[in-house]
């Protein structure tokens, strides 16, 4: 008789056992089906009866506590879409009652908080949260910008006389200087210099591979620029210079091309213009400028404004290099207006 009451004794302790094991998968059957429901009303649109599904969830601190906080937060979303801010709050402050470090939650509450206030001061305060950082990447712009400045110009005045020069070996070296690097897109250049360089042994930090890059483009397109400045000269100017005594380089220098300043400055103005824009390309080589920081802030906060902030301040970028350009190309043209 004992024996016998040891067995069913053993047999009560395994089905409890056992159903003790399986009761949490029997909720999580349960509340998958919940999910599923709630997911195919907001399938329909109606968010109310997704609500009212997903609040069947009870309160949970053990091993069903993803279920719980799954469907609040997906709770406090639909509210938060239905504009229902106060009830958004709730939702998450109800996670947050039992899990106070839930990150969610906290971030959650956090963007209910702003989106309750006006929305110039949301502006205003997203304006102090980004604008630092956008203007350290501003600052490495403008140092890409005025470093190519100094290269380019140069470089397009030495590809444009090699172009002309009578030896033939010069002038088609710099044509094909001019060939390969406009007719290649200027992130493969980058890219190139960047990274299929070091597997030839040469490497650049990405400032040094920006300039490089950014310079033999740029001096490709000017030196075409100028060279067309400089054959739009008459060519009478050359003889009479030659005339006069004078060797030709004394002549391209000191005649020819002093004369080209106002037709260029149009066409330089705008190439530099579109210097300024095309330095968001460095983003792709590890450089942190204005166009790699608005990213950065865009893919942290999700907040659009980080992108109208960085667009205009290449907007008064661009604005105040043409006003200056039209200063110097005014200035550039004082004795032919008179």
């Amino acid at each position: 008789m004992k024996l016998l009451s040891g067995r069913i004794f053993r047999k009560i302790l395994l089905f409890s056992c056992a159903l003790l094991l399986l009761a949490p998968l029997a909720h999580a059957e349960d509340y998958d089906q919940i999910f599923h429901k709630a997911n195919d009303a907001m399938g329909r649109g109606d968010l109310v009866l997704a609500i009212s599904l997903l609040k069947q969830i009870p309160v949970s601190k053990g091993e069903d506590n993803s279920a719980f906080v799954r469907s609040r937060m997906q709770i406090a979303r639909l509210h938060f879409a239905l504009k229902d801010f106060e009830a958004a709050g709730a939702d998450a402050r109800e996670v947050l009652a039992v899990y106070p470090d839930n990150s969610e939650a906290l971030n959650f509450a956090a963007s209910v908080k702003r989106e309750q206030k006006p929305g110039y001061v949301v502006f205003f305060q997203d304006c102090l949260r980004f604008l630092p950082h956008l203007l350290k990447g501003s600052l490495m712009t403008i140092a890409l910008v005025f470093c190519t400045m100094l290269i380019s110009p140069l470089g397009g005045l030495l590809i444009a006389l090699g172009r002309l020069s009578s030896f033939k070996a010069v002038s088609t070296l710099c044509w094909f200087i001019i060939w390969l690097f406009r007719g290649t897109p200027l992130l493969l250049q980058l890219f190139f210099i960047y990274y299929g360089l070091p597997a030839l042994g040469i490497t650049f930090k990405p400032f040094n591979a920006a300039v490089l890059g950014l310079g033999l483009n740029y001096s490709a397109y000017l030196g075409e620029i100028i060279r067309g400045g400089i054959q739009s000269i008459e060519h009478g100017q050359m003889e009479a210079a030659k005339a006069i005594g004078m060797t030709y380089g004394q002549a391209m220098h000191r005649v020819i091309i002093p004369q080209t300043y106002k037709r260029l400055m149009p066409p330089i103005g705008n190439e530099f213009i579109a210097l300024i824009k095309d330095t968001a390309l460095v983003s792709t080589i590890a450089m942190v400028e204005l166009m790699r920081s608005a990213d950065q802030m865009f893919n942290a906060y999700f907040n659009i404004t980080a992108l109208i902030l960085a667009a205009l301040i290449y907007l008064l970028f661009t604005t105040i290099f043409t006003f200056i350009f039209q200063k110097i190309e005014t200035r550039a043209g004082i004795y032919e207006n008179r």
